[in-house]
């Protein structure tokens, strides 16, 4: 299955910048798109994430925030049945 991940984040965040790197590397053996959200850009938002950013949202579920750890991302993929390319 393909999966969809939501990064809640802001501009000059380097755990925001760090957590959609290691995301981006993670595309290149399980199969999901990453939708970036500034909660910068909307006031519920920042009320909502706005200290634990950055947030990463699988399918619709909260699954990462703050620092985020490569592993529990493989670990989290592997549950939800993302598709492994590898």
């Amino acid at each position: 299955m393909k999966g969809a991940v939501t990064l809640y984040m802001r501009e000059k965040c380097h755990l925001c910048s760090d957590a959609k790197e290691m995301l981006q590397s993670l595309q290149e053996q399980w199969d999901f798109s990453i939708v970036e959200v500034d909660i910068d850009n909307d006031d519920d938002l920042v009320e909502q994430y706005g200290i634990t950013i950055p947030v990463v949202v699988l399918n619709g579920e909260e699954i990462a925030w703050g620092i985020v750890d490569k592993n529990a991302m493989i670990k989290a993929f592997s549950e939800k049945n993302i598709d492994y390319i590898g």
